[in-house]
């Protein structure tokens, strides 16, 4: 462990060797960036379509309404740890191009069943669980695909510009989705997040740098290893990794709280407020130059104060942030700036934190457990979401939603004591070799 703490004290964390070419001019790089930014776009105007349908067109209860969520993230739960142990075995851009392509299939049966006339909340299910599916070996197989296409060195900017493309559709997507749902029957909106993914699988197709196929792993009796076997051996990676473990804990502690509150948020803003559609993609739209802001600062902040320090710091204002959503009233004026504090703060935090532990977690990797790695991780962060949206649809049957709504951000409040109390907060640098960490 020595020769890692000199590697790391020798290099700034998100610092970029002299000389280094930026990525804006790495044209394998681009593309995959430009497909993340359209598909983006594209997902934002469904994020508050759905939700509108269900509560508004479909007039389904809070309950139903929550489920949406849980059913969206239910794969993660059931999926993802052996979608990290096949992704181990084969090459990730053809997953990449058939998850885009299968989403865009799935999201255009909402408007051709609303135009027959057949919607119903049941086919919103089905929808969300089939691209819940196709988007956890999507998530997984991208976020193993950047270290392939990138140096170590270049991991930082290379997520950070990521949350660039993500901000800016942040900014404009709810805004074009609210005012898409004011124009034309919201079903119809979604077909632009269909074309987004049919243009994001385009993108990803015209990527050429060559990637070989993973080696299967053998056994000590010199056979391929088990799906079952090399699963483990991504749950004892993780959880065996003092820091990945309390990452993981924080992240799943927010997410919990997080998705209490936004699993009811429709019910709450559009029916009980009785605020517009167009008010809050508006309000969205604005309050995501708070995830531009983090997208442009998080690799400047670790530099100034540490890996570490912005980790735990980051976590800490998000939760604080989302407890302003307990205090929006129906006055269209006031909920918007009060709204848009929530969202700025909560994107923002969101965004720092999210570059910094995940170019952590990508440098620390080598590039055969990447797969196993973030599949664990997204087992266990994004499987409390389905958990956390099942709880709020129960909470706001027997108690108000705005008493809903705080149990969930003091949830999601409390997830900054994981790192509070564990070794990250003492990292000043993201390593600078794979190799180095594993071997310490």
């Amino acid at each position: 462990m020595a020769a890692v703490a000199a590697d790391l004290a020798r290099r700034p964390a998100g610092e970029k060797a002299a000389g280094r070419p930026s990525l804006w001019r790495h044209a394998e790089y681009m593309k995959i960036w430009t497909a993340a930014t359209v598909s983006l776009m594209g997902s934002q105007v469904s994020q508050i379509a759905l939700p509108f349908i269900a509560a508004v067109i479909l007039n389904a209860t809070p309950f139903e309404v929550s489920l949406l969520t849980t059913v969206d993230m239910l794969p993660f739960i059931l999926f993802a740890l052996p979608a990290g142990a096949w992704l181990d075995r084969m090459r990730r851009r053809p997953v990449l191009i058939a998850g885009d392509f299968g989403r865009a299939i799935a999201l255009a049966t909402i408007p051709v069943a609303y135009a027959a006339g057949m919607l119903t909340i049941w086919q919103l299910y089905a929808v969300g669980f089939a691209a819940g599916i196709l988007t956890v070996f999507f998530d997984v197989a991208d976020q193993s695909y950047l270290p392939v296409l990138l140096e170590p060195d270049d991991l930082v900017e290379g997520n950070a510009k990521l949350q660039i493309s993500g901000s800016a559709a942040q900014i404009l997507g709810p805004g074009m989705g609210g005012g898409l749902i004011s124009i034309v029957a919201a079903p119809f909106a979604v077909l632009v997040d269909a074309a987004s993914f049919v243009a994001s699988g385009a993108l990803i197709s015209l990527i050429r740098k060559s990637e070989p196929k993973p080696e299967r792993r053998l056994g000590a009796e010199g056979r391929p290893t088990s799906l079952r076997h090399e699963i483990a051996e991504g749950l004892r990676y993780v959880l065996g990794n003092r820091y990945l473990r309390m990452i993981a804990g924080a992240t799943g502690t927010s997410n919990l709280g997080s998705s209490m509150c936004f699993a009811i948020f429709p019910i709450f803003v559009y029916r009980e407020l009785g605020l517009s559609p167009a008010l809050i993609g508006l309000t969205g739209s604005l309050a995501a130059f708070g995830v531009l802001l983090g997208a442009f600062t998080s690799a400047p902040l670790a530099r100034r104060f540490g890996v570490g320090p912005v980790i735990v710091g980051s976590m800490l204002i998000n939760g604080p942030a989302m407890l302003l959503l307990v205090f929006l009233p129906s006055t269209a004026l006031a909920a918007g700036a009060l709204l848009f504090g929530a969202l700025f703060g909560t994107g923002f935090s969101a965004v720092v934190y999210n570059v910094n532990q995940v170019s952590f977690r990508q440098a620390i990797t080598p590039l055969d457990m990447q797969g196993r790695m973030n599949a664990t991780m997204r087992f266990i962060v994004w499987g409390t979401m389905p958990i956390g949206s099942l709880l709020g649809g129960v909470l706001a049957t027997f108690i108000p939603l705005r008493t809903t709504v705080l149990i969930g951000a003091i949830v999601a409040t409390s997830a900054f004591l994981w790192l509070l109390f564990s070794p990250v907060r003492s990292l000043k640098t993201i390593p600078k070799t794979r190799e180095a960490e594993a071997a310490g």
